[in-house]
């Protein structure tokens, strides 16, 4: 009979898994400790969006305070890599273990070239495969003007509307053939082969008889990963850490737990066939605190986080302003063992400040809520080296967080 597990100790053992049962260290933050963090989360998700800070810069932030954040240019721009980019949950940073067994599960065919014209696309893929094996690593605008390409350009809605070169590269990418070497100042990828960054060349995923033996194998290893970062949780929340297909998923569940690896357990309140992985703490109380980036891989999964947790979440980004309800860039507020309140926030960089543009509490949030999310504040305004915090006045939570504010001392 499958173990009986609360809904507190169910919570507790995913926030073992993601790194936020804990007070974070006093003690300066060590590359070492960064590592850490990334070998637990095996993936961080990676936005554009910058209206407060990169999204791949706050779960660390989240779950170890003031940190450099050049450690993780470091990770992703020296060998060897122990970070990579690559297709997973969206678009990602990875662990490069886990490249192979990506290539051969994802499929993000939209993204890329596949409906241009065979003949084009080759030409164009020959000669960006040229230039990237003949010198540094290149943007797909230098590497647009390195050959000579020009293309109207039309005002149809085609995706991003790239041009034909940067849609090459996409493929590529998606393919394993070409990757990141670094990003821009302004989050350009710099390309370059993949085989420049992995110790062995990748495989090509278009190979059916290289991609079959292994694939099944492939996607045990990716589910017990990410069975490994929630700590408890679904088929479809081990499926979507990775963006896998759940019935795919589904076989490598069974086989981890006919392994031992996974556990079968029954959780009070959540009434899905759940399953908990054999390294799962349950630590017998939770009391870190964190803001959340909408795209930390705690809140990847919505159901399992209104499951687990009790919270709707929803991303606004793309909803018009006039029907937002909580605003444009809203983190959730974890304190202890419960989201407690959720946050619109803003690094207004020209003026030095960090802005909460709106602050809501949840249903039941203890009385020290809106002190804590304040001490939150300025430690996020601190690691962005911003010189102080303003609450604007929306919200349930905004004249106690404000005054709260107001109390702490200068930074």
């Amino acid at each position: 009979m499958p173990a009986s597990l609360s809904l507190r100790q169910a919570r507790r053992i995913a926030l073992a898994a993601q790194g936020l049962d804990k007070v974070r260290p006093a003690a300066p933050v060590s590359a070492r400790a960064v590592g850490r963090t990334f070998a637990r989360l095996q993936l961080v998700q990676i936005d554009s969006v910058n209206v407060l800070s990169r999204s791949h810069y706050l779960p660390f932030f989240s779950r170890l305070g003031n940190y450099d954040r050049d450690i993780l240019h470091r990770m992703a721009g020296t060998h060897p890599r122990r970070m990579m980019e690559y297709w997973a949950h969206e678009a990602s940073f990875i662990r490069p273990e886990h490249f192979q067994d990506l290539l051969l599960w994802q499929n993000r065919t939209w993204v890329g070239a596949h409906a241009m014209d065979p003949e084009l696309r080759g030409d164009v893929a020959r000669r960006v495969l040229e230039a990237l094996s003949a010198g540094r690593p290149l943007t797909a605008a230098e590497l647009t003007a390195r050959l000579g390409h020009v293309e109207a350009r039309t005002t149809e809605n085609w995706g991003w509307n790239w041009n034909a070169v940067k849609r090459v590269l996409e493929h590529l990418f998606e393919e394993g053939l070409v990757t990141a070497a670094s990003r821009t100042g302004s989050f350009e990828r710099r390309y370059t082969l993949t085989s420049r960054v992995l110790a062995t060349p990748a495989p090509s995923s278009q190979d059916p008889a290289a991609r079959e033996p292994d694939a099944a194998a492939a996607m045990v290893r990716l589910i017990d990963a990410a069975a490994q970062a929630h700590g408890i949780g679904t088929v479809r929340c081990f499926a979507d850490y990775f963006r896998t297909p759940v019935r795919a998923a589904a076989a490598a569940v069974d086989e981890l737990v006919a392994s031992g690896r996974l556990e079968p357990v029954t959780v009070d309140g959540w009434n899905r066939p759940l399953y908990r992985h054999a390294e799962a703490r349950m630590p017998r109380a939770a009391n870190g605190r964190a803001l959340l980036s909408p795209f930390d891989s705690l809140v990847f999964e919505r159901r399992r986080l209104e499951e687990l947790f009790g919270f709707h979440y929803r991303i606004e980004i793309y909803t018009p302003e006039p029907r937002r309800r909580y605003g444009y860039y809203v983190l959730p507020f974890l304190l202890g063992e419960d989201i407690v309140a959720r946050v619109d926030l803003k690094a207004d960089r020209a003026a030095g400040t960090l802005l909460a543009r709106a602050s809501h509490a949840e249903p039941g949030a203890p009385a020290d809520t809106a002190v804590e999310l304040a001490a939150e504040l300025q430690l996020m305004a601190e690691w962005l080296e911003l010189e102080r915090v303003v609450v604007a006045p929306a919200g349930d939570l905004a004249p106690a967080l404000g005054q709260a504010v107001a109390g702490l001392p200068p930074l």
